[in-house]
């Protein structure tokens, strides 16, 4: 290098400043550059050595005298450092990738150029200490022996792009790939537009640069240019279709045969990979490696020996077979368009043999489908896909999924064909094979913007698919889930998902998208109609959390529509039961009480409320009952909010129904009915103008009264309520209305005070004629006919024979005897206990017969026909309420071998009536008529011991007749036996009384 002579002192500190800064600068510019940023950050790292202990040298005095030749020298290289780093930070990306190798030489010349200037630095003539001598000898052994390498992942790029110039003919795949390589080496977006951009930036880059570089650098752009050209997002698919429809115009329509220089001359078939020998003949490279394996050194053409065995690639014949073959393939793929073009009802065989040739060559080259699409097969296989044929529409799924793939100009032109996913979604609803074939090609349209927005669209689409998503065939449900995936960009497709049962999206926008998002899926949660599958499922999979947390979070509106839709999940009893186990009834009640809740907010707390009740109906009995309330305090609580808010009284009175029926009942209702406001709020809802809170006051208030303890509830009613219940019976509007205001009625104690109520209400007309009617139409509610007969128990007290007249006058009690063999169980029981309570005052009823006066008087004397064989006297139903007059007692000893042994005693208890006092000997002969003496005797081996202990009272009574106890005697003996040694001590003496009536026992025996 020229040697530079000494400048002033002075200058030489100027110098050493500016270089200073020029350092500093490129530092900075170091951390902008697009390559081999590793490399200039090395650099950098040594420039930030450097710059400290050049500021330390420009303090020293270096005289006029000193050699400042080093300065020169460090400033003009730093220069070089800051031209290099400002072109790695602002030509084009690509270019400077192609260039890497080179850029990361420069680098290492320049460390070793700033390296060799501060070796020249005069240490003895400034006064350098050692230290600052030693790091600075240090740093300059480091530079001068650094070695920069090209980044891994450029040099990768680089070593891509030599191979597929090498190779020649790399396909559009192995360009794209290529093209996105580089742009996730240098950080650029993948997206077309970006790429084509960068690519055009890079070609006026070596434009630029082809002015000033030499012809083979040119030369090698050029091919660089040409391999990314191939390239998808390079150049647009008009100029590709332009392009590859101008050379195959020139091509001809007729194949050309293949030159015999193509041919190997061992093999006899053209040459895929031909290789050329010493010789100077070229054969097929498997056929010659073959030949010189099977241990021949001869030329096969000539027979001359060969001086070695090496085979080079013949590259220019290679090309030449290629160029042959491309051409031909161009003329076949045009010619075979033509066929397809046909109708396919006339060729179908020749169609498919068409598609099994497109199809080959498609899987040969990716060339191949490149041209496939240009000579714009695909709105002609989109065609086939109409056609009637299997066959057909199931290749053309195949060859259209092959085009598709990875081919974006191939995914715009079937989008620009009409109707072209309707026609392959026709094939997801076909046989499992074409399905498959279809979901799979849909998947890959799905990559297109513009298909994916269509598929979901498509009528029945996303119904098919998740119909799919659970077939046995598991490569079709896998498809239809990575297709629906896919899909779920769009919430307008993620509701027709849910609204097909498939919900995993729905459940994940629920919990993590926006709020509009959430909004829509809440929405469509809440408006659904679910099965109690659906409903299980989504709670399965988290629904419940994402819910609770929208109703206690969300903003108002949000609130009530969360509500609503977890009001449409709880009504399945399961969920319900989770909510209550999850610890959320409380947080739910609390929102509801809260005066900022809207009425819209309440009214859907109150349902779910409701539904979270009725699950505790349903309990499985082998686990820990369910409670809805912990404390007593909150039903109290719950109940008065009733009175309060008449938009959630219907939701609350069912919420309390349904936790009278859970298996905390017990519990519930003496809670209820200890508490005198709930009762009067209870009476006051009974009178409600709304029907169905007034109908489902009642049926609680009827519920209260089952138990029989329903002494505070007689307190607090007076004759209005019972004049209510009276109007809703008459009233025609809801039979299950009616039903629980007479099943109030029917429930409560008798008593002479109700009774006489009933009366001043006029209540009997109206029970009567309720009865009379629903007989007559025979209208089966059972329930109804249940309540209204126990109902008419009030009106046959014994005590009261004023009431007993009036209802006998009513001509119920023939549709009581009725209903003996008509009735439920209970209907049957409450209808015997009543003809039992009316027979009790039958002969004190009876008109009894004067006795004749012999003679001519006897002609006018009653007919002794007429006489009652119980009552002996004039008996009839209306007058004497008499069990035989109005044909009782056959349906009553029917009753005895009832299943029901409430049944069985209460009919037992009305046929007693006939035994009474001096009635003995007459009732029991008509009970033996009757026969029911043996159906009295069976039940003796019932597990009742209270009944047992009837009949054991009946018989002993029965037993006093002769006659009786000689025919019955035997009949009854083993059961009497059995009772002294099984039944409790009552009925063993009651057993032993009777036995010793029999004289099996002595009648001194110690079981009297």
């Amino acid at each position: 290098m020229e040697v530079i002579t000494s400048t002033s002192s002075a200058a030489a500190s100027v110098l050493i400043s500016q270089t200073v800064e020029l350092m500093i600068e490129v530092v900075t510019e170091t951390k902008n550059v697009f390559v081999e940023k590793e490399s200039f950050s090395e650099l950098a790292s040594y420039l930030n050595r450097i710059v400290p202990l050049l500021k330390e040298l420009n303090k020293k005095d270096t005289g006029s005298n000193v050699e400042n030749s080093f300065v020169e020298v460090l400033n003009q290289q730093v220069k070089v450092a800051k031209q290099l780093t400002t072109e790695c930070s602002q030509k084009n990306r690509v270019y400077l990738l192609i260039n890497c190798r080179s850029i990361t030489k420069r680098i290492g010349e320049i460390t070793r150029e700033i390296s060799r200037a501060l070796s020249l630095i005069p240490f003895s003539q400034l006064g350098i200490s050692a230290s600052m001598k030693q790091d600075l000898g240090q740093l300059c052994d480091v530079m001068q022996s650094v070695e920069f390498k090209t980044a891994v992942a450029d040099e990768m790029i680089l070593e891509k792009i030599e191979s597929g110039i090498h190779e020649r003919n790399v396909d559009r795949v192995y360009a794209n790939s290529l093209l996105v390589s580089i742009a996730q080496v240098l950080g650029i977006s993948t997206e077309r537009s970006s790429l084509k951009k960068e690519f055009e930036d890079f070609k006026s880059e070596i434009e630029n640069a082809q002015l000033r570089k030499d012809q083979a650098e040119a030369i090698q752009m050029d091919q660089i240019i040409a391999l990314l050209e191939r390239a998808d997002a390079t150049c647009s698919p008009e100029e590709k279709e332009k392009k590859y429809l101008t050379k195959r115009t020139l091509l001809g329509s007729q194949p050309l045969e293949p030159l015999q220089s193509f041919y190997c001359p061992i093999t006899r078939e053209v040459m895929v990979d031909p290789v050329e020998t010493t010789s100077g003949h070229t054969f097929e490279r498997t056929a010659i490696e073959k030949w010189l394996a099977d241990g021949s050194n001869l030329c096969p053409l000539t027979m001359i020996p060969l001086d070695n065995l090496i085979l080079r690639p013949n590259k220019t014949l290679r090309q030449s077979i290629e160029e042959w073959k491309d051409r031909n393939t161009m003329i076949t793929i045009a010619s075979i368009k033509q066929k397809l073009s046909k109708p396919v009802a006339e060729n179908e065989q020749d169609v498919i043999c068409c598609l099994e040739k497109l199809q080959n060559l498609c899987e040969e080259r990716a060339a191949h489908r490149e041209w496939i699409v240009l000579e714009n097969y695909i709105p002609t296989l989109v065609e086939l896909l109409g056609g009637k044929s299997r066959d057909i529409r199931t290749r053309t799924l195949v060859l259209l999924c092959i085009l598709a793939k990875d081919s974006d100009d191939a995914k715009d032109r079937i989008a620009r064909v009409n109707g072209v996913i309707e026609s392959i979604v026709r094939s997801l609803g076909r046989r499992i094979s074409e399905r498959k074939l279809a979901a799979e090609l849909l998947l890959e349209l799905s990559r297109n913007e513009t298909l994916k927005n269509c598929i979901g669209m498509v009528q029945g689409c996303i119904l098919l698919l998740v119909t799919m998503s659970n077939s046995d065939d598991t490569q079709a449900a896998t498809r239809a889930h990575e297709l629906l995936d896919q899909l779920s960009f769009s919430d307008q497709n993620v509701i027709q998902m849910a609204k097909a049962n498939y919900f995993t999206h729905l459940l994940h926008r629920l919990s993590s998208g926006s709020e509009e998002v959430k909004m829509s899926m809440v929405t469509t949660l809440a408006e659904m109609e679910l099965t109690d599958h659906n409903k299980s499922s989504l709670f399965e999979n988290g629904a419940l959390d994402s819910l609770l947390h929208l109703v206690s979070q969300g903003n108002p509106r949000m609130k009530e529509t969360a509500a609503k839709a977890l009001r449409n999940l709880s009504s399945f009893p399961k969920n319900s039961i989770q909510i209550i186990k999850n610890g959320s009834v409380n947080s739910l009640v609390n929102l509801l009480y809260n005066h900022k809740s809207s009425e819209c907010l309440q009214y859907e707390l109150a349902a779910i409320i409701m539904h979270l009740a009725m699950s505790t109906m349903s309990q499985n009995y082998n686990e820990p009952p369910v409670s809805l309330f912990e404390s007593d305090g909150d039903i109290d609580g719950l109940f008065y909010f009733i009175g309060s808010r008449s938009l959630v009284q219907e939701s609350l009175l069912r919420s309390f129904y349904a936790m009278c029926h859970s298996p905390l009942a017990i519990t519930v209702k003496t809670k209820l009915r200890q508490n005198p406001e709930n009762i009067k709020s209870l009476v006051l809802l009974c009178e409600n103008e709304n029907q169905k809170v007034r109908a489902n006051a009642v049926k609680l208030f009827c519920c209260l009264t089952e138990d029989g303890d329903d002494k505070e509830i007689i307190d607090r009613m007076g004759l209005q309520l019972i004049q209510t219940l009276i109007k809703i019976i008459k009233s025609p509007i809801d039979e299950e209305e009616i039903a629980s205001a007479m099943g109030v009625i029917s429930n409560l104690t008798q008593s002479p005070q109700l009774t006489e109520s009933l009366l001043q209400a006029e209540g009997l007309p109206v029970i009567s004629a309720c009865l009379r009617d629903r007989m007559q139409n025979r209208l089966h509610q059972k329930q109804l006919i249940e309540n209204t007969v126990g109902s008419l128990c009030h009106f046959t007290i014994p005590t009261n024979q004023s009431s007993q007249k009036k209802l006998a006058e009513t001509g119920v009690i023939p549709l009581l005897v009725q209903l003996l063999e008509l009735g439920t169980s209970l209907t049957k029981r409450k209808a015997s206990i009543s003809l039992g309570q009316l027979s009790k005052n039958s002969f004190k009823l009876t008109h009894p017969i004067a006795r004749h006066l012999g003679g001519i008087f006897r002609c006018f004397s009653p007919q002794l026909d007429s006489r009652c064989p119980v009552h002996q006297g004039i008996c009839t139903v209306e007058s004497s309420f008499c069990l035989v007059e109005a044909d009782a007692v056959s349906p009553l000893v029917r009753l005895l071998g009832d299943s029901d042994l409430n049944v069985c005693e209460a009919s037992l208890d009305a046929l007693l009536t006939l035994i009474e006092a001096e009635r003995l000997p007459y009732g029991s002969k008509v009970l033996a008529e009757a026969n029911a003496i043996h159906p009295i005797i069976k039940l003796l081996n019932c597990p009742s011991s209270g009944l047992q202990e009837k009949v054991l009272n009946a018989l002993e009574r029965v037993f006093r007749l002769l006659d009786f106890k000689q025919k019955y005697g035997n009949l009854a003996q083993m059961p009497l036996v059995d009772l002294t040694q099984r039944g409790n001590n009552r009925t063993k003496s009651l057993a032993a009384r009777i036995l010793g009536q029999l004289n099996v026992l002595h009648d001194q025996s110690s079981y009297f």
